[in-house]
């Protein structure tokens, strides 16, 4: 496995104190484009407060991003800005209960409220990889640019109930019924 794109580990024993400041550098985020299948991105930075929380690690704050995104109508690159929150647990490998359902699968109910878990295993965490997981989640798979409705029109691509010709009358005169 090869290292993760955007990495910032931080030891769990003791925590750092003060809330923690990450800005990828300009390698990590050509990486995390590449990874992420983007034109490219301008910019990641986190502030993020990390405390224990039982037997786990909680880590809370907000990353920011502004990226480059491919139009998924038009195929023109567009700028989109990103603000997420974070809350992230940490917990050690082997802890998480599995329950399994009837076909061996894992299922795990989660409230609005819950944090996302992570497995860890030694005694250190990667925020960074964390953090780049959270920006894949953030990401938009099909984004539309400020021209997408040009490039619709242009194809004659119409919105629900604008469509011309036979079939449409002929749909439309079904509906009715």
């Amino acid at each position: 496995m090869s290292a993760p794109e955007l990495s910032r580990i931080v030891k769990v024993r003791p925590l750092p104190a003060e809330p923690m400041s990450i800005v990828a550098s300009a390698d990590e985020l050509s990486s995390l484009a590449t990874r992420f299948g983007l034109p490219s991105i301008e910019q990641i930075s986190a502030e993020i407060d990390v405390e224990e929380s039982g037997k786990a690690i909680k880590a809370t704050g907000t990353l920011s991003a502004k990226i480059t995104q491919t139009c998924a109508v038009s195929g023109e690159e567009f700028p989109t800005d990103i603000e997420e929150a974070i809350a992230l647990r940490f917990v050690e490998q082997g802890t998480v209960p599995a329950n399994l359902s009837e076909d061996g699968e894992i299922e795990i109910e989660l409230d609005a409220a819950d944090c996302d878990e992570i497995e860890y295993e030694g005694d250190a965490i990667d925020l960074g990889e964390a953090l780049a997981q959270t920006l894949g989640l953030a990401i938009d798979p099909y984004a539309e640019g400020p021209n997408a409705d040009a490039a619709r029109k242009e194809s004659g691509i119409v919105a629900e109930g604008e469509q011309d010709g036979p079939l449409a009358a002929a749909l439309a005169a079904l509906k009715k019924d």
